[in-house]
């Protein structure tokens, strides 16, 4: 299979070459935004607010569902914070009936206490990841491009108050994690042979009563998915990091200039390579790499900050003056709050339902042992990369309107000009950590869309492995073609996953609650 996939790629290259020569990408581009502009316009279009202020129609269900879910389950997203910690750490792992992998274990089926025949359970040892694992898995593909360059378009557009707003976003986002990871891991569906098949699918179409609704809402859901997995989990990807590649190279000078599809070749194959062995492979490399990219970031976000440990209380006060000031940069206080809930809920992605896939492959009998390590993930995306974005554009003072109409691409060079001016040799650091995250990103979205396209098409290895190859081809289409159309389409398929998965999250929060007490029963029952 990995020779096919190879001489595919190979075959592949003189098109792209002569797409990129002829100009084909554009006009493909100019035909695709014609036949989809309609879409991406319902899904991004802006309410009028005030005269200068406008928001996106997404965020209120993205943002109010947070925050209702945060009072539903009593503040988890704060007083479960510790325990969540000590799941990942495993002191839990005994009361989950964790054994060692060499050891048989008799598997047995059973049906859900919601009548739900179609659920697989697994006694002992459930699921193909640890908790480590499927987090990591989880946050590879949210911590990012969105995270560097995000962070620099949100705080020129809405000020350093933007910042408060994107914390406090992100805190009310771990809610959200909790519940849609929690329920991708109880309605999961667990093979024969171990492997795991989870998300908004799968909880859709076996926890609504209305199955009819349920199945019409998983399928939107798949479709989206698939879509939002070849565009802005992979092409987009790709793309930005070949840009960030070439011009600290060189830029127009650069051995590379004109070769993006030579750079979309080699990711393609190291792609291919790690996401034809499944989540379990996934989970090997995203567990090494994850960990290692944030703890770079922010210890070089850290030495910035510490740096001009002078100014660090001025930050601070930009920030809160900044995020109930009336004189804010787009629009007062409105138009900053707006800025920091956007760029919170596009990166961490809570309420979209894509994490719930990662989490559903984990091995735990406690569904909500899951959704309480799920929500670490929008805390450390948002709460610590993002505001460590933020605080060293605000130091180094690159918080400035003119820099509202940048492009991701131009915004990372805003950022990685931020940190050249503490550390003279980091932007080449950066641009490692940037192909880092698009390569982790581009992984972990090859599952989420994986797991939508078996959903519809069935899982057969030939389903699986067409899935793969088309995906791995589109990174070589998104690192040579300019498809901005293409990819926007695809933006706003990944928040269209919004509206079945919202749907889902608020009908089935009660039970998520009967797990949540039945798993905190455990822990206590264990401490007693």
């Amino acid at each position: 299979m990995n020779k096919k996939l190879l001489s595919l790629l190979f075959l592949a290259v003189p098109f792209f070459t002569f797409a990129q020569e002829k100009g084909l990408d554009q006009k493909i581009d100019e035909a695709f935004g014609n036949a989809t502009g309609w879409f991406v316009e319902i899904i991004f279009y802006q309410i009028p607010f005030t005269d200068t202020v406008s928001i996106y129609w997404v965020l209120f269900p993205l943002i109010l569902g947070a925050l209702y879910f945060t009072f539903y389950f009593n503040f988890i997203n704060f007083k479960g914070f510790f325990t969540s910690i000590n799941i990942v750490r495993g002191k839990y792992d005994d009361l989950e009936g964790r054994v060692d992998h060499n050891v048989e274990i008799a598997k047995s089926k059973f049906t859900d206490e919601d009548d739900n025949p179609d659920t697989i359970r697994i006694e002992g040892h459930e699921g193909e990841v640890s908790h480590f694992q499927a987090l990591t898995a989880a946050l590879s593909a949210t911590v990012g491009l969105g995270n560097i360059a995000g962070v620099a378009i949100a705080v020129s557009i809405g000020g350093a108050g933007a910042t408060f707003w994107m914390i406090v976003a992100g805190f009310l986002g771990m809610a959200s994690k909790f519940v849609e990871c929690t329920l991708g891991v109880k309605y999961r569906d667990i093979e024969d042979d171990g492997t795991v098949y989870g998300g908004p699918m799968y909880y859709l179409t076996k926890g609504l009563k209305n199955k009819t609704l349920g199945k019409i809402l998983a399928a939107l859901f798949a479709i989206f998915v698939i879509g939002g997995s070849f565009g802005g989990g992979n092409m987009f990807q790709v793309n930005q990091a070949f840009q960030l590649v070439e011009n600290i190279t060189g830029g127009s000078e650069s051995f590379i200039h004109g070769k993006g599809w030579l750079f979309g070749l080699v990711m393609a194959i190291l792609v291919g390579i790690v996401i034809i062995g499944g989540i379990k492979k996934i989970a090997k490399v995203t567990d090494k790499i994850v960990p290692f990219m944030v703890a770079i970031y922010v210890a070089a976000s850290l030495f910035v900050i510490f740096a001009n440990y002078n100014m660090i209380g001025d930050a601070f006060a930009q920030i809160f003056n900044g995020a109930f000031s009336p004189e804010g940069i787009a629009g007062g206080a409105v138009g900053v709050l707006v800025q920091g809930f956007r760029r919170a809920a596009f990166s961490n992605e809570a309420g979209i339902g894509s994490a719930s896939i990662a989490h559903s492959a984990v091995k735990t009998k406690y569904a909500a042992s899951e959704g309480m390590v799920a929500l670490l993930e929008p805390f450390i995306d948002t709460v610590v990369v993002c505001t460590m974005t933020a605080l060293v554009l605000i130091i180094t003072g690159n918080v400035a309107a003119e820099n509202a109409s940048l492009n991701d691409a131009q915004a990372i060079l805003l950022t990685s000009g931020a940190f050249e001016s503490a550390i003279s040799w980091f932007p080449y650091v950066l641009t490692v950590a940037v192909v880092l995250f698009a390569f982790s990103s581009m992984i972990s979205w090859s599952y989420y869309g994986f797991q939508g396209w078996v959903y519809l098409f069935g899982r057969s290895k030939k389903m699986e492995y067409t899935y793969k190859v088309i995906f791995c081809v589109f990174v070589v289409i998104g690192a040579a073609a300019s498809l901005g159309s293409v990819i926007g389409f695809s933006d706003a398929m990944v928040f269209a996953m919004m509206v079945p998965n919202m749907i889902g999250l608020i009908i089935l929060a009660p039970k998520v609650k009967e797990e949540l007490n039945k798993y905190m029963s455990a822990i206590k029952s264990k401490s007693e």
